[in-house]
Formats: structure tokens, sequence, C-alpha cells
């Protein structure tokens, strides 16, 4: 006996139970199917356990500097065993509001391994869902209408340096250490190795980063890679840049040792611990696309523009489809399918308006082009640049490094870019956001009133830099 659903939701993560969420509000009968915890990476393995360890290590940073600020502390120690069970609380907490969100969507959820079969006895089309169970237990079929594919992503590995979990992890290792080391190398200086950085070191680890690539953040605009490079350091991190990992030199003797040629040379890099961040890699092995018609190209699964694969009643969404690889992209892809299941006429997303941020501390953010990207296209820009450090509140916060950067078309005055570093950039960036979607230009963001004193001034005077027009610098 199969149980019918209008539709079968593969993975229980932040894309895939908006989604489901979204599904049920359309007044569809609706399955998640997820192995795991529901909230997938995003609130298990990354985004959410990552953030409360970030704040941790700022609150410990603050208080060994609080003399700075008048109050004067002694003896400041970290319980690192704290630091977990806070990050454990808050996990908790939200695996349960999830589970309540399910709830009262009236959402099914089957704790398994969901796999797509071919044409069958339960449906003429491939997309009948057998879902396999840890206990052994007898498969349960789902015949759906649609089904969504939001089976997300894992940490990349490179050749040599395979992760043992303990010595040599991914990111999803360390987030359950028991205890700190003492010195750690990290490999790759993306987005996920530049926030685990800036968090250890400001726990207290030496920290080095290894890098292929001759910048930090390469997808980054070269300012805000410069910035951060330049605040990591001040900490006591050191980035090994343009550096070529050589083959079968990983070594495991009381930590891990590797070699890599920089500028021409070999060098050796040891530490107690190594954590691979190269990247991650979307999980499709198992799935059962091999009975469909589902075309996979270089380890993602192609979409249209509302995310139907080659079999129209199949759709797929967030890391597995590649793109921005984020958990705020993959809940509206999916909002943006399910509508498109319903028939609600769904705008298509606009990449170029969906802000990203890094959490590091000092945090930086963007929305649109690059300054690169700007040139490389062919745009005659003009570019407002203002600093923290004219700032009163940022003064006041005690985090005045950093700036906001503004890049817009000369001839349009179209926003192209918004790109900062510093206090709060992570919250400050949705202004930009918003700007890009409602087609702001420069002008227009000066010409709203930001309030005093605020860190949101910075971007006013940013947009009024454009013109040369800036007030405080």
């Amino acid at each position: 006996m199969a149980n019918e659903y209008d539709l079968v939701v593969l993975g229980g993560g932040t894309g895939g139970y908006v989604a489901a969420i979204r599904a049920s509000q359309l007044g569809m009968q609706v399955a998640v199917v997820e192995k795991g915890d529901l909230g997938g990476t995003c609130l298990n393995r990354g985004c959410i356990p990552s953030k409360s360890l970030l704040r941790s290590a700022e609150v410990f940073k603050q208080t060994k500097e609080a003399n700075e600020y008048g109050v004067e502390t002694s003896g400041v120690t970290l319980n690192f065993t704290k630091v977990q069970e806070r990050k454990n609380s808050i996990i908790k907490t939200l695996q349960q509001g999830v589970l309540g969100l399910m709830k009262k969507g009236k959402i099914d959820v089957y704790e398994g391994f969901g796999r797509i079969l071919g044409p069958s006895i339960f449906s003429p089309m491939p997309g009948t869902i057998s879902i396999e169970y840890a206990n052994g237990d007898e498969n349960t079929m789902l015949v759906p209408k649609n089904v969504l594919i939001a089976t997300g992503s894992k940490p990349k590995s490179l050749p040599g340096l395979e992760l043992d979990g303990t010595i040599v992890m991914s990111s999803d290792e360390a987030l359950n250490m028991s205890e700190l080391p003492s010195s750690i190398l990290i490999v790759g200086g993306g987005v996920i190795g530049i926030e685990w950085a800036s968090m250890l070191s400001d726990f207290g680890v030496d920290v080095t980063v290894i890098e292929y690539m001759d910048q930090i953040l390469p997808t980054e605009d070269a300012a805000v890679a410069r910035e951060i490079e330049t605040e990591l350091k001040k900490k006591g991190i050191q980035f090994i840049k343009s550096a070529k990992l050589l083959p079968k030199t990983l070594q495991k003797k009381n930590g891990v040792q590797i070699e890599a040629e920089v500028n021409n040379d070999n060098e050796i890099y040891s530490a107690d611990r190594m954590l691979v961040s190269v990247g991650r890699e979307a999980i499709t092995s198992n799935l059962g696309l091999q009975n469909t018609d589902i075309v996979v190209d270089k380890g993602f699964i192609q979409t249209n523009e509302f995310y139907q694969t080659k079999e129209s009643h199949i759709y797929a969404i967030g890391d597995v489809i590649g793109g921005m690889q984020l958990a705020h992209v993959a809940s509206h892809e999916g909002i943006a399918a399910v509508e498109h299941m319903a028939d609600q006429n769904p705008l298509p997303l606009e990449y170029d308006t969906i802000p990203s941020c890094i959490y590091s501390n000092p945090e930086a953010a963007s929305v649109g082009l690059t300054e690169k990207q700007a040139s490389d296209l062919g745009f005659d820009i003009k570019i407002g640049k203002f600093p923290f450090k004219a700032n009163g509140k940022a003064l006041v916060h005690g985090e005045s490094d950093g700036f906001v950067k503004i890049i817009a078309d000369k001839q349009t005055e179209d926003l192209l870019g918004v790109h900062m570093v510093g206090p709060h950039a992570t919250d400050m960036i949705s202004e930009a956001g918003l700007a890009k979607v409602l087609d702001a230009t420069p002008w227009e963001i000066s010409h709203s009133i930001h309030p005093h004193p605020t860190l949101s001034e910075v971007m006013g005077e940013a947009a009024m830099a454009v013109e040369g027009k800036q007030i405080h610098n």
C-alpha cells in the first residue's frame, strides 16, 4: 500500500522545510523525507552552530578587552564545554521549532532515506519515493504528484587530505570538537575558512590559512578581501596565498604536517589539527536519478528558472543545483518552485539582488557586482566609499575598521553593487538588498535620511560619496 501526496520533499533542510510549509499553505498534502535531523546542514552543521561559536568567541574577545570601555576585569577564562553546550541548546530549540512548524502545517515527516523509483506499478512516471529505514524496517512507498529534491551538499575533501574527523577535519567535525587545539592549519581561504580562522583566533588558537588563489575570499570584491586580511592579520592569523599543496605530504604524528609550493619554494607547515575548507559538493548519489531523465552536469542537477528538471513534475533547489549555495537562497528557491507547481505564476529569482554574508570579526557582506565584475562586463563605473572610522556610532561601538563601498553605472545611475566590511555588516546589507530590488540609485539612497547616531549612516554617506558629496570624510 502506497501513501499518496501532492508533494514529497526529499531533504528537510532550510530549503526543503520552507518549501513544504509554503506548499501546505497552498493546500497541498505534503510529506518531507529526511534521514537526519530536520533543519539540515544550516541548522545542525552549518549556519546556526557556527554562528553560535562565533558569538562566544566575540564575547570572549570583548570581555578580555573590557578595560578599553572602562570596565575592569581580571582572570577571564574560556570554558569551551559551556560554549558547546550553549550551541547545542540553540540547535535543539530550533529543531523543536521546525518540528512545531511541520505539525502546524500538517506535514508528514518520514525519518529515512528517500530514493526515486522509475515507472512502476505505483505510477506510470518516475517519481515514486521508496523510503529506506536505518533500523531495517520494510520500505515505505510514497506516490506524489510532484517531487522536490532538496538534499543539499556536503564538505569537499582534497586528494591526499582525506578526512579522519579528528586530526584532519571538515567543518562538520570541527563544530563538535570537545576541546580547542593550540594550533590549526586551515586549507582554503573562502567564506567558511575565514569564519573559522576568525573564530578560532578569537578563542586563542594559533591559526594559519593556506589558500590556493592569490586572494582570500576569491569571490568577494578585492577591497573587501584586502580589508578582511588586514584585520585578521592583526589577530595574529598567518596567510599563505598562491600555495599549491604537494601530493602525498600529509603526515599525522602528534598533529599534522603538510608541504606546499609557495613562490617556487617548498615550505612545510605544521599544527595540532587541520581544517579542510575547500567548498561543498552536491548530494546526488543514490537518489535514483538514473531512473529519470534528470540531467546532472558537473555534479549539480540542472533545472529551468522555476527549478523544474527534465522531468517536469520533479523540481530541485538549493545546494544540489549549485548557484549561490546559501540557506536563504534555497528557501526562496523552494517557495518559487512550490508556487510554480501550484500555478501561482511566481517571478524568477533575481540573484544579483540577493545579499551574501561573512560572519567573521569583522563581518563582511555584499550584494550585486564586484568592481572587477562590473568593469569586465563593460560598465563605465563610479564608486563611493566611506569608512566606519568617520562614524560616531562605530567609535562608540569600539569597532571602527572597515567601510561601505557602492558601485554605480555612470551612464544610467543604476546601483551595480554594494560591499561592506565592519560592525554589523551582515545586518546592514539588507538596506542594499532592498535598494537593488527597488532599482534604487545612490542618489535615492542618499536622500533616505539615516538616523543619527547609527551605523547605517555609513551607507548614506557612501551613497553621497558616489558623487563626491559625503559630509563627514
